[in-house]
């Protein structure tokens, strides 16, 4: 034998040896764990789940218990129908009548994803393991939990038949809202037995218990519950449970569900979004079971103000604009710290008006959250994100644009550059009108900012360029407006659809002179035994220079600026012995109004319409359907809020007609793009009235 043979004899023998060694190593593991679980027959004797509780920033405010009792009814194999038994199969463990209490190929695919991740993220569990998973074991993550998990499984394989595993499964399975059991969940959700359940119900029943949170019929995931409903009858229609009528007729069935009865619970949107993030983040089980103690951002007074404002404007708005809804989201400017959050007038309250199809025609759904769900347009409320952009490019508060009826199509043969004709509605032609139908000649960009006039803010978003706001308000903390190619320059009267709470956000940003803090809705999270998991620590991030923000600032807080806007409701944005910037929004035909006003400590933002989408009745904008209600909130706030004030911004000097708040230069008087690019696509559009309106002025 060569010296090659015997080394590769000895490396192959110490390399058997050592997965032997690893093997026995493993397996005494193994046993040694098997020894303290618990025999299969043991189902009465099951762990005792803790409840998690969600307390308010002190502590001491219990806003809500999460499953802190079972409500199960357990019935026999023979009642459950067959359309459960077969959407659970079809979703949960296609090989279930076939394998013997694992998956191989699953449980591999999950070890490597787990492996690179570091935790257990996936599990490639069968209907087996989870039955064991859910009745015998504690809900953390982790491979020495997954190694009992299997244990339990092969001996469950071995005590039971595949019907009783999956009978007792049925009966023990969680579908959330304190349900446990395919009849708790069908009352639950259906109010009717289990053994009534049609297929489109049986298979949205068997859609819940991979993530109950998240597909709950209550929750902001409707939609994914449809698509999870939907992807459950084509499995079943491959497996053959069920022919293609019946799946087409099922997938077009309209599901009706019962009113969500949670129990007791505060500050129920703020709650509801918490309880979102924690399943996402630490699963179902953890939340269900394991007993977690979570101190929220949410201040308790506060949250009571704001949830009688709103309650009352909305009752104010409906009785007098038509507008059923509202809601307000506060924020601590300096640290991100979401401190109160109302997504609707009432989140118990049944829809509006009496018999209309929740999610289509209903002006109002309490228990839809319109701050973190509802995507609106702000209306005037994007503006200044184009103006910041443009102070970024040069521009400042004393830049002249002029504020007269403009084309801004440059399909000239179909659009006049002069004499508009405001009733032609040609998709090609854009010649927005401002709010109060007047039209101010040259105005500067202070002014035009703090009354919001239309026609001077479409030119600055020209300017400042439609890409590059958008890009701005992302930085800020815009979500939604992900596809720039799809705005035009109506962009900033409101044509993209975006998230009060994001509003916040990025109004904070400014508040802060350009440090953007991650919101934030959680202190901290600690286990049943007391272990900190989470805890809050502030992330900010310059994404502004401060002189820009400054800008913003002082625009908004000038009082006498924006007088002429407010006229009468002037009173209702002023604050004695403070300083408060604000900003309003109103969308075309009045459907939603906005209320954006912050101080250096606090922001807060206040909607109000339908959420329908159905106008509100004509002049129900901004000043008269959202202030009231922000003002009513605000200057409660304000009480326990210390008095600071906005720094001032350095001066802006230019020397350039126009940019320098002089719009007669040389006796001549022509549109700011004549001294900066007369090749303009623009030019001629913005000189032609001008012209008209220079030659008008008497003298």
């Amino acid at each position: 034998m060569n010296k090659k043979r015997r080394l590769l004899l000895k490396i192959t023998g110490f390399f058997l040896l050592t997965l032997l060694g690893l093997a026995f190593f493993g397996l005494a593991i193994v046993a040694k764990m098997a020894k303290n679980l618990p025999s299969p027959e043991q189902f009465a004797n099951r762990q005792i789940n803790q409840s998690t509780k969600i307390y308010d920033r002190t502590g001491e405010i219990l806003l809500y218990e999460i499953h802190g009792e079972e409500k199960r009814t357990v019935i026999p194999f023979e009642q459950i129908p067959d359309y459960v038994k077969q959407a659970t199969i079809a979703v949960e463990d296609q090989e279930f009548y076939q394998h013997k209490a694992f998956d191989w190929r699953a449980i591999i695919r999950a070890f490597f994803v787990n492996l690179i991740s570091g935790r257990i993220v996936q599990g490639g569990s069968t209907i087996t393991q989870q039955l064991a998973k859910n009745a015998f074991l504690t809900p953390e993550r982790n491979f020495e939990r997954k190694i009992k998990e299997l244990v339990l499984a092969y001996w469950i394989e071995q005590r039971y038949s595949k019907n009783e595993i999956l009978n007792l499964y049925l009966n023990q399975i969680p579908y959330g809202a304190n349900a446990y059991g395919i009849e708790a969940a069908a009352q639950t959700y259906f109010n009717k037995s289990a053994k009534d359940l049609n297929l489109a119900e049986a298979a949205t029943l068997a859609g819940l218990p991979k993530a109950p949170s998240y597909y709950s019929p209550w929750g902001s995931h409707k939609n994914e519950l449809e698509r999870r409903k939907n992807y459950i009858l084509e499995q079943m229609f491959k497996l053959g449970f069920i022919d293609k009528e019946e799946k087409e007729r099922a997938q077009n069935t309209k599901l009706v569900f019962t009113e969500q009865n949670i129990g007791s619970i505060k500050a129920p949107h703020f709650v509801m979004t918490v309880k979102e993030y924690l399943a996402e983040k630490y699963g179902e089980d953890v939340l269900e079971k394991g007993g977690l103690k979570i101190i929220t951002t949410l201040d308790w007074r506060l949250q009571k103000i704001a949830e009688e404002s709103v309650e009352e404007g909305a009752k104010r708005n409906s009785e007098s604009y038509n507008g059923r809804n509202a809601a307000l989201v506060a924020q601590d400017a300096k640290t991100g710290q979401v401190l109160a959050l109302v997504g609707s007038k009432n989140f118990f309250a049944p829809p509006e008006p009496l018999g209309c199809e929740p999610g289509k025609t209903c002006q109002f759904e309490g228990n839809f959250n319109v701050a973190s769900q509802g995507l609106r347009q702000p209306g005037s409320a994007f503006k200044p994100f184009a103006y910041i952009t443009a102070f970024q490019k040069g521009y400042s508060p004393e830049t002249v644009v002029f504020d007269l009826p403009t084309e801004f199509s440059t399909y000239s043969n179909i659009c006049p550059l002069v004499n508009i004709n405001y009733n032609n509605d040609n998709s090609l032609c854009f010649h927005p009108e401002n709010f109060d139908h007047q039209f101010r000649g040259p105005v500067n960009l202070r002014n035009s900012l703090a009354q919001s006039i239309n026609v001077p803010s479409v030119k600055v978003l020209y300017l400042a360029g439609i890409q590059d706001s958008i890009k701005t308000a992302q930085n800020l903390g815009i979500t939604t407006l992900t596809d720039p190619n799809r705005y035009g320059l109506s962009l900033v009267l409101g044509g993209g659809e975006v998230k009060l709470i994001d509003l916040v956000e990025a109004y904070s940003v400014f508040s802060q002179e350009g440090i953007k803090h991650r919101q934030a809705f959680i202190l901290e999270i600690k286990d049943s035994q007391g272990k900190t998991l989470e805890k809050y620590l502030d992330s900010a991030t310059q994404v502004i220079e401060p002189q820009y923000a400054r800008l913003i600032n002082n625009i908004l807080s000038d009082i006498e600026a924006r007088s002429p806007l407010f006229q009468n409701s002037l009173n209702l944005t002023v604050f004695e012995g403070r300083e408060v910037a604000l900003k309003t929004g109103t969308t075309n035909d009045y459907r939603d109004a906005w209320a954006i006003g912050y101080t250096p400590t606090l922001a807060v933002g206040v909607w109000a319409g339908n959420n329908n989408n159905k106008p509100m009745q004509k002049q129900a904008g901004s000043i008269l359907a959202a202030i009231p209600i922000w003002h009513d909130f605000f200057s409660k706030a304000l009480e326990d809020q210390p008095v600071e004030f906005f720094n001032k911004p350095e001066t802006v000097q230019e020397n350039l007609p126009m940019l320098n708040g002089e719009y007669i230069f040389n006796n001549e008087v022509h549109n700011i793009l004549y001294y900066l690019n007369q090749n303009d696509p623009q030019f001629q559009n913005w000189e032609a009235p001008v012209k008209v309106w220079w030659q008008k002025l008497p003298g």
